[in-house]
């Protein structure tokens, strides 16, 4: 089951973290992998523990916020590793990035949640659409946060609201796109364990039921279910992924 051998995948953002394990999850399957992050050296990385572990991989360097190079980053893993079945939107700006109240902030603040977390998801979806559609088979994973359909901070709002309008536009893709063979779901995960200070990882791990904040590789066997023939009946979803921390 979940074989994606003959399948090309683009996850962006996938130089490090959550993203980099998906890209090495949907390699050890099968897939052919494009490894996107803005900063090149990092993609590079990933693509060389992905071809250590015997798989296929390509580095792609493109910001996603900026359409034109998105369309020219697709162009280039089109022609060295073929059409794009499967499109993770990885990439993100992190909630605890500039933390304040909206009350504080200004539009300054606000573009830089809304740009990557809400057009780099357009940006990527709109660029690989089309030719999921003329192919009849296309798999778009949009990785997003329980803050876009729950409140659970004070100083998240603009954060929250590019995750939550990047949670309404899969929906929507989804039901536009169900007839053509396309789906396009969201994983809204919750903490992962990307803290310097084991004091902190410890004292947030106590408000998750599981007892623990996530792993990358908590994230990645699901995104291999959602990019495979056998998730074909699943669509428009938002799936909660953070150990029993919220559900909607």
């Amino acid at each position: 089951m979940f074989d994606l051998a003959g399948r090309t995948a683009l996850v962006t953002g996938a130089g490090q973290g959550v993203g980099a394990g998906i890209a090495r999850a949907l390699a050890c399957q099968g897939a052919a992998v494009a490894v996107n992050d803005l900063v090149a050296e990092r993609a590079a990385r990933t693509v060389a523990a992905i071809r250590a572990d015997g798989g296929r991989a390509e580095a792609v360097a493109f910001d996603v916020t900026d359409y034109d190079a998105v369309c020219r980053g697709v162009a280039a893993v089109e022609s060295a590793l073929g059409p794009v079945d499967v499109l993770v939107n990885n990439a993100g700006v992190p909630a605890g990035m500039n933390v304040q109240l909206f009350r504080d902030s200004q539009p300054a603040d606000w573009r830089k949640y809304v740009e990557l977390n809400l057009y780099g998801v357009m940006n990527c979806s709109r660029a690989v659409i089309e030719g999921m559609c003329a192919r009849s088979f296309g798999r778009i994973i949009t990785i997003s946060s329980g803050a876009g359909t729950v409140g659970l901070a004070f100083g998240v709002s603009a954060y929250a609201a590019g995750k939550g309008g990047g949670i309404s536009f899969m929906r929507h893709l989804a039901l536009e796109n169900a007839r053509a063979g396309v789906t396009a779901n969201t994983v809204a995960i919750g903490l992962i364990d990307n803290q310097a200070d084991p004091s902190v990882t410890e004292f947030l791990a106590k408000g998750i039921p599981v007892g623990r904040l996530g792993r990358p590789d908590d994230i990645a066997p699901l995104c291999v279910y959602l990019a495979s023939n056998e998730a074909a009946w699943i669509t428009g979803q938002t799936i909660e992924l953070n150990g029993g921390s919220t559900t909607t």
